[in-house]
């Protein structure tokens, strides 16, 4: 059964720093693209950033370059989000997502499977 665990959600000030992770299990995630996506309340899900799987390319979303920062870890099965700089409209649900593919997608009908997500609540 594939598994994906986000951690490292929290309450942080604005200005402030957070690093998400995410632990997958259940298949052979190294081949495939995996990203991180958000939704606030009443919004839509929205790509944060996506990379393949020998980090090689990596995407971000426009509201987030230059501030976030996407890795992974093949060999002990994670994918981290660095956040830095955060502000209150970055306060969202957290999903982790791997595709069945090697391309980074930036739409959630790219990715097969998902987290069950973490709270990021930014505070001005």
């Amino acid at each position: 059964q594939v598994q994906l665990v986000e951690s490292g959600g929290g309450l942080v000030q604005a200005g402030g720093s957070l690093r998400l992770s995410c632990a997958y299990s259940g298949r052979t995630f190294s081949k495939y693209a995996m990203g991180w996506f958000r939704q606030a309340p009443g919004k839509e899900r929205d790509f944060v950033a996506g990379i393949t799987w020998e980090s090689g390319s990596i995407y971000y979303g426009d509201s987030v370059k230059g501030r976030f920062r996407i890795s992974r870890d093949n060999a002990k099965s994670t994918m981290d989000l660095q956040m830095n700089s955060l502000k209150p409209e970055d306060t969202a649900v957290y999903y982790c997502a791997a595709a069945a593919r090697s391309r980074v997608g930036m739409s959630e009908t790219d990715y097969a499977y998902w987290g069950q997500g973490t709270q990021v609540t930014v505070f001005s």
